[in-house]
């Protein structure tokens, strides 16, 4: 099986070795390798995917608990083979459309996957929670700041497999993205990349005079909307002379739901997935 390990921590000197030396210890073969050393915020962060015998995952969180109490380091260990029906955190903000079509495709057999948690930073949308029969956890204060740690112990809590960002707007730090990296967060963001990033691409768009608008489906990785992870990209056409605020409505109510939905569908179905930053389809 196909098994991601992340490690976080404050950076010191010989942090990867242990983790190394026991999976080539364990006859793993090492498909991805990557680490960082974030000199300015003293933290270091790796990402490791390795391929193991299926017996091998118990020995393998065990031994990565007992590596990460001894360094200080917060280890992760992840496998998409570990389950059929994949655990999702929906995470939004105001815009119901997008968490809502991932609720009913649930609901409506349509989407081989569980919704395990909604997390907002707002209030919001916790009646959608509700309706759906979803744990709603609020992870942000009154004027919607975030607790991203706290934000990370909830994942923890529900032990998701995908994180999903369904118009969550607020930008994960590079720590949380470290944590749940290897093709685990999807994003949905309301613009072509890498034509239109940031956080107003309508805006760009119609200012630019364009007559055709989309949304992009894409794995996160630190760099905000690097363009180059995208899973799936929608369009809509419209007339000349249409006012923005029509177009916002028909992307917000009709292009992004699908759009993202189709990409979390390529995910949990297993048709792609994120290496060395790059969408790939799986063998």
């Amino acid at each position: 099986m196909e098994v991601v390990i992340t490690a976080l921590g404050p950076d010191n000197v010989g942090l990867a070795d242990p983790i190394i030396h026991f999976v080539t210890g364990q006859g793993a073969r090492i498909a991805e390798i990557q680490m960082y050393d974030h000199d300015e915020e003293q933290i270091f962060a790796m990402l490791c995917r390795i391929q193991i015998a299926d017996d091998q995952l118990d020995l393998l969180h065990k031994a990565m608990r007992q590596i990460g109490d001894h360094t200080g380091l917060a280890i992760r260990v992840w496998s998409s083979d570990a389950r059929p029906r994949p655990k999702l955190a929906i995470c939004c903000t105001f815009v119901e459309h997008t968490p809502r079509i991932i609720l009913e495709a649930i609901r409506d057999g349509q989407l081989n996957a569980t919704a395990s948690v909604i997390i907002s930073n707002r209030k919001k949308l916790a009646k959608l929670a509700e309706e759906f029969d979803v744990p709603f956890h609020r992870v942000g204060d009154d004027s919607g700041q975030t607790d991203d740690d706290e934000m990370v112990r909830v994942l923890d809590e529900y032990d998701v497999d995908y994180v999903i960002l369904a118009r969550y707007m607020r930008v994960l730090p590079a720590s949380t993205c470290w944590q749940f990296a290897g093709g685990r967060i999807i994003n949905l963001h309301h613009g072509l990349l890498p034509g239109f990033p940031g956080f107003r691409p309508y805006h760009d768009a119609h200012r630019a005079r364009m007559l055709t608008y989309g949304a992009t489906c894409h794995f996160i990785i630190p760099e905000l909307d690097a363009g180059n992870q995208t899973i799936n990209q929608r369009t809509f056409s419209v007339d000349p002379g249409t006012p923005l605020e029509d177009i916002i409505v028909q992307g917000e109510r009709e292009n992004e739901p699908a759009c993202l939905l189709e990409g979390v569908r390529r995910v949990v179905d297993r048709e792609v997935q994120l290496h060395f930053h790059r969408v790939t389809a799986r063998s």
